[in-house]
Order: C-alpha cells, then sequence, then structure tokens
C-alpha cells in the first residue's frame, strides 16, 4: 500500500505533520477527522531514488538558474515556501529534478528548512547553493539570497556556455577530420597498395610510410580503438584521485593559450564565488572552503585552501594570495586589499568577476579566431599529404615515360 503525508491542525490550533499507510488519500482523511484534525495537505511519499546518478538527470546549470531566479520572484512576492515549491514542481518537466523537488517537499512539510532538505541532493544543489540559503533562512532574507543566486549561477552558465560554443566548432572539424583520414586509410590506401604491388619498382618513402600505416590500422583497427577507450577510462579514473587530479590540473594551467584561459576562468569563479557568499552573510572561513571546492582547479583550491589556513591564524585574506602569484595576479590581490581597507570586500570582489569574465569572453572569442584557420590548416595538410604521397609513383612513372619518350 502507498504512504502518504499528511499535514493537519489540530484543536488546539497546533499544526501537525505525519505519514500514514493507505489505499487511498479518502482513507488519510478519514483517519484524520476520527483524530479530530483539520486536514490541511495529504499526498502520496515519492518513491526513494535507488540509482545516485538519476539524482542529477536531466538537471543542468540553466535548469537550476532559471529554477532559483522563478523561486526568488516567488519568495519575494510573498508565497508561503511549500507553495512555491509545488508551483515548480508543477513547472519542472526534468523527471530527475521533479523527483528531488518531490523528496524537498516532503522533508520542508515534516518540519525540516529548506537548506538540510536540499543538503540531501548534492548532486543537484552545491554546498554553495545549500550554505547561502541556510544563510537566506537565518538572516530572513532567503528572497535576497536566492536572487544572488540567480545571478551567481546565470553569469557562470553564460561563461561555460561560450567555452563549450567556442570548442564545437573546432572540435567537429578536428572529428569529421580523423574520420575522413581513417576511411583513406582503410580503403582508399589499399586499393593503391594493390595498384602499386604489380609496377615492381621500389615507391617513394612517403608512400611507402602511408602504405605502412594503412596496414597497421586495418590489422589493429578493434585494438586500437579499445587501447584509446582504455586510456580515456584509465585517465579519467587517475583524474579522480587527489593526487591525478592534482597533476592533471597544473597541466592544464601550463598548457599555452588554454592554460590562460582556464586560469582567468577559475579567478572569475573565485571572485564571483567568494563574493556572492560574503555578500550574504557567510562567514569568512567557512566562504573560503566552499569557494575552493567549487574552483574548479585542484591547484587552485590548494592555494584557497593555503589562503584560508593563514587567514584562521590572523592574517588578511590579500597576504596569502599574494604569495600566490602564478595564479592570483597583482591586480586582483590590490583589489582585495582595497576592499579589505574599505569594508567593501565582497563588491571590490564582483568587480573583479566582471573583468574576468570579460577577459574569458575576449579570450573565447580570440581563441576562435586563431583556432579555425589553424585547424583547418594542419588538417588539410593531413589529408593533402596523404593524396600526394599516394599520387607520387604515378607522377614518377608520368616523368620517367614522358623522359624515355624523349
Amino acid at each position: 500500500m502507498p504512504v502518504y503525508i499528511w499535514k493537519g491542525r489540530d484543536a488546539s490550533g497546533e499544526i501537525q505533520t505525519g505519514e500514514y499507510t493507505a489505499n487511498s488519500p479518502q482513507e488519510v482523511y478519514r483517519m484524520l477527522r476520527d483524530k479530530k484534525i483539520v486536514p490541511l495537505s495529504v499526498r502520496k511519499k515519492p518513491k526513494e531514488l535507488t540509482l545516485p546518478f538519476l539524482k542529477k538527470a536531466g538537471v543542468s546549470g540553466r535548469d537550476l538558474a532559471v529554477f532559483t531566479r522563478q523561486f526568488a520572484t516567488m519568495i519575494n512576492a510573498g508565497l508561503p515556501l511549500i507553495k512555491c515549491l509545488q508551483i515548480q514542481l508543477e513547472q519542472v518537466t526534468k523527471p530527475g529534478f521533479k523527483n528531488v523537488l518531490e523528496h524537498i517537499i516532503s522533508d520542508v512539510e515534516g518540519g525540516s528548512t529548506l537548506a538540510d532538505a536540499m543538503r540531501k541532493h548534492r548532486a543537484v544543489f552545491s554546498e554553495l547553493y545549500v550554505n547561502m540559503v541556510a544563510a537566506g533562512e537565518q538572516g530572513g532574507a532567503l528572497d535576497v539570497i536566492l536572487e544572488r543566486l540567480a545571478t551567481y549561477l546565470e553569469k557562470s552558465t553564460e561563461i561555460v556556455r561560450k567555452i563549450r560554443g567556442a570548442m564545437i566548432y573546432p572540435a567537429m572539424i578536428v572529428l569529421v577530420s580523423i574520420g575522413a583520414v581513417a576511411i583513406i586509410l582503410l580503403f582508399v590506401i589499399p586499393t593503391f597498395a594493390e595498384m602499386y604491388a604489380g609496377m615492381g619498382a621500389q615507391l617513394p618513402l612517403p608512400t611507402r610510410i602511408v602504405i605502412m600505416m594503412s596496414n597497421i590500422l586495418r590489422k589493429n583497427f578493434l585494438f586500437i580503438f579499445a587501447a584509446l577507450i582504455g586510456l580515456f577510462f584509465a585517465v579519467r579514473a587517475y583524474y579522480n584521485t587527489s593526487k591525478g587530479r592534482e597533476q592533471i590540473d597544473a597541466l592544464i594551467l601550463r598548457v599555452p593559450i588554454f592554460g590562460d584561459l582556464a586560469l582567468k576562468q577559475s579567478i572569475a569563479r573565485f571572485s564571483r564565488t567568494l563574493a556572492t557568499l560574503l555578500g550574504s552573510g557567510v562567514a569568512i572561513l567557512d566562504a573560503l572552503e566552499i569557494t575552493a571546492k567549487t574552483s574548479g582547479n585542484k591547484i587552485i583550491e590548494n592555494a584557497i585552501m593555503r589562503a584560508r589556513e593563514s587567514i584562521s591564524q590572523g592574517e588578511s585574506i590579500a597576504v596569502p594570495l599574494q604569495k600566490e602569484k602564478r595564479l592570483f595576479p597583482p591586480m586582483v590581490v590590490q583589489m582585495i586589499t582595497i576592499g579589505e581597507q574599505t569594508g567593501g570586500l565582497d563588491e571590490m570582489l564582483n568587480k573583479v568577476a566582471d573583468f574576468y569574465d570579460s577577459e574569458v569572453d575576449q579570450a573565447v572569442s580570440n581563441l576562435m579566431a586563431a583556432l579555425e584557420p589553424i585547424v583547418i590548416v594542419f588538417l588539410g595538410v593531413i589529408i593533402g599529404g596523404i593524396v600526394m604521397a599516394m599520387y607520387l609513383p604515378i607522377f614518377k612513372l608520368a616523368t620517367t615515360v614522358l623522359g624515355g619518350g624523349m
């Protein structure tokens, strides 16, 4: 039998909640009337999620940003918390998100705070999100906090969207070209190789290299394909270890162009996150710990945690960050110093975030402009080189015939 969650008011006017196993909601209503409780709501208890990854099924950064913006608007309009959540539940179309909201409504109706209810669904609501909601509930400014969260999520999502958008075109060109090269080596080159085998003359070196590559790929295609997939999962598993993530993130920051872009994005995220948390009333040490975990790069995370340790011993924020010159440019440190001195640290951090957001935007545009011709030329040289290598024997034969004829 299904389990129903009920909420009602007893004879003394107190709100009571509970669960009751019944065949239908009508049975629950009868039970409440027998107990002299005025029913306020009766709803079926949602089923527990059995697979952890389903908690995030279909919940993108944009989904969460839209949810937060609408939630903030309804709270600001004075709607009760449960009513806001129920309206959101009706609007959400993603099954995973719907399931999460059903559990949150159930927990809140059972007396839990919104932050505690969200804390059970870390795959959807990050530590940053939960802590800000908790600060908003404690300070009685949940609508203001949700507005800040919505702005933060919208800007973060926009930056990620721009970077991904810049990568799609070059990535598609590379994938299509790799496919074209593979088809040429697997199906076209063997035809030329059979034709040249009957010539009896030694083939030019470029032609022999291309034929050798074709033979290797044809004989070991499945092995090479499996090895590439295995390498991908091996790197992914290594990245999930603490040491692996640190080494790979350090390598990313050293890659020309891409490393600079990754660093600027991390600085923008650090500044925006810390500003949002401090402006929401979260304590500085807690804010730094949350910011470190959401930095997106292990090297920067370690630097922030070292700064947090120094601050816990009485130093200002700027002093330990100044020691990390490779990660935090002097401009960032100076802005933070001014913010600490004037008491407007969150405002200064937002200015730093806005500056680096524009830097990332410009860097993405420059990268897009530079990558397109580079990728096209590079792949044109590879495919053109293969074609030329396979036609060299024909050119050589034609030259020999014409030379002999003369």
